[in-house]
């Protein structure tokens, strides 16, 4: 029985929700096809599952939205048993590419956990090496191919490269700005969909496939554990850069600038002129991240009073002034709304061992 719909009145009716785009090639879903005909399979659960008919498969010019690529190459995958569908000469079972995730998690910076993933995979498939080349300010992530691709070359670079990009953006939880992307293939028919997958400037028929991007993020900590990557796993498929607003490279440039030069970065111009940008930019750019120069400032000063503490017996009046307090008062009342503690407190509390 079909419910009818009800009649609201013009006045108070609220337009429908926007439909969404369908920017993703057809080319894509037409690579899954292929690989069940390589396991002698059929697609057309699958097909059905994505809401994608036979004759929109085979438009040289067809799109599908995000979410039915998703469908599509999630079921594929699991009914598959195989994550790379199709791709390399060898299957990768499903949870191959969580057990890298996994294996890169305890790392502790970005760089160590791509070079490890890169690794790793080329341990489950030897058709491709995948490796993290830094040159000066850039940083590269490149594939080298080790034998013939086929068919489904171009789908198994892309799949790759937005694989292991979502990847580094979940790590330490930040959007990655891409500085380019080159692919070593002619442009294909599709290829104005390239700027949604990659937002770069682009080059096609490059001599290797690659994504580059500012080599100061390889330093950034990871900032996701056990249980994170457990809720990632549950539906890591759209892991791309599209959810994170953040971009935490400018945070992560102010903590150290206000750690190494607390007399120098003590007010925004100070810090500004440290970092090359305007007091103006600093103060958008960090609200822009979800962040204000002032709590940056109480993070650092927060972690240095507790180094002190932690690790010298320095009177409390000098641990308020290394850590940029007029007074003790003040450091001890800002202390105390930052640990719950006051600093004699937590200096000799339970379990802390101080260690010199």
């Amino acid at each position: 029985m079909i419910p009818q719909t009800c009649d609201v009145p013009t006045a108070s009716r609220q337009p429908p929700p926007p439909r969404p785009l369908a920017a993703t090639p057809m080319a894509f879903a037409r690579a899954i096809v292929a690989a069940y005909a390589r396991y002698s399979q059929s697609p057309a659960g699958v097909l059905k599952l994505a809401q994608i008919t036979p004759s929109q498969l085979q438009k040289p010019d067809g799109r599908m939205t995000a979410l039915q690529m998703e469908v599509l190459s999630g079921a594929a995958m699991q009914e598959l048993d195989d994550e790379a569908l199709g791709a390399f000469s060898r299957k990768l079972p499903w949870g191959s590419y969580g057990m890298l995730a996994r294996a890169s998690l305890t790392s502790p910076d970005l760089g160590v956990a791509l070079k490890r993933w890169c690794r790793h995979h080329a341990l489950i498939a030897d058709d491709i090496a995948l490796r993290v080349v830094a040159a000066g300010a850039a940083a590269s992530i490149v594939i080298d191919e080790k034998r013939d691709l086929g068919a489904a070359r171009e789908f198994c670079l892309v799949h790759v490269l937005r694989n292991i990009h979502g990847l580094a953006c979940w790590c330490i939880d930040s959007r990655i700005p891409l500085q380019g992307a080159r692919f070593p293939f002619s442009e294909p028919p599709h290829g104005e969909a390239y700027p949604l997958l990659f937002p770069a400037p682009l080059k096609f028929d490059a001599a290797q496939a690659e994504i580059r991007f500012d080599a100061r993020y390889l330093a950034l900590p990871l900032r996701r554990d056990e249980k994170a990557l457990q809720q990632m796993l549950q539906r890591a498929l759209p892991l791309t850069v599209l959810q994170y607003r953040r971009d935490r490279l400018l945070v992560e440039q102010v903590r150290q600038a206000l750690a190494a030069n607390p007399q120098q970065a003590h007010n925004a111009e100070g810090l500004a002129a440290l970092l090359n940008v305007s007091a103006r930019t600093l103060h958008r750019q960090l609200k822009d991240e979800g962040a204000s120069l002032q709590q940056l400032k109480d993070e650092v000063r927060f972690e240095r009073a507790k180094e002190l503490l932690y690790r010298t017996d320095k009177p409390l009046k000098q641990v308020a002034a290394a850590a940029g307090y007029r007074n003790e008062k003040s450091f001890s009342r800002a202390f105390r709304g930052w640990a719950g503690d006051s600093p004699e407190g937590f200096r000799t509390g339970p379990g802390l061992s101080r260690r010199r």
